[in-house]
């Protein structure tokens, strides 16, 4: 992966076509919330479809914790559409086959010529698309473990989320006095919220 995404750096915002083709950027499948973004070898290899259905427990446990999760592939949208189709995703996926996230990230499989694949990669990112942590996957056991992935958007809420701890005697008082500002959503537009990351 190129050398200057690391921790703290920010991660490109590239736009590419979902499962239904529509063009979405990162940014706007974020929202203002943590996002898991995995970047898949694609649907033919069986570490990948292992792996989603790992996620698919933990993507119910995230959209009732304020948290995205989207999958990128090399695959063409037919294939984009049965690997999540096939592993029972219900996040987005975005296919690429003109592998210009490949490119770009220089994180071309080159062990693999016939699948051209990505060297997957799964990247915890903070909102405004800041990275957290990053997990090169080219080794199954080089990819998060659910229970990482939990530590992780704990690890994330708590510094992207004003009203953490609630218990606060500060924040308590502020709600008393109808300032919601510091709680999530209330307050909170997504230009807000990526202000403060920089």
């Amino acid at each position: 992966m190129r050398a200057d995404l690391i921790p703290g750096a920010l991660f490109p915002d590239f736009s590419l076509a979902d499962h239904r083709g529509k063009h979405r950027t990162l940014a706007e499948l974020q929202q203002a919330d943590p996002l898991v973004l995995v970047l898949a070898r694609g649907g033919f290899c069986p570490k990948e479809r292992r792996q989603h259905e790992g996620l698919l427990q933990l993507h119910r446990e995230m959209q009732v914790g304020y948290c995205r999760l989207v999958t990128v592939s090399t695959d063409s949208l037919l294939e984009t559409n049965e690997f999540r189709s096939g592993v029972g995703a219900s996040w987005t996926f975005l296919s690429d086959p003109a592998r210009k996230l490949q490119k770009d990230l220089d994180i071309a499989e080159y062990t693999d010529p016939q699948h051209n694949p990505m060297i997957p990669h799964t990247l915890v990112l903070e909102p405004g698309l800041r990275i957290f942590k990053i997990y090169n996957g080219y080794w199954f056991f080089g990819r998060p473990t659910v229970d990482e992935l939990r530590l992780d958007l704990r690890a994330v809420l708590q510094r992207c989320r004003p009203d953490w701890d609630i218990g606060n005697a500060e924040l308590r008082s502020a709600w008393a006095s109808g300032d919601k500002s510091r709680f999530y959503p209330y307050g909170k537009t997504q230009a807000q919220v990526l202000g403060e990351q920089d």
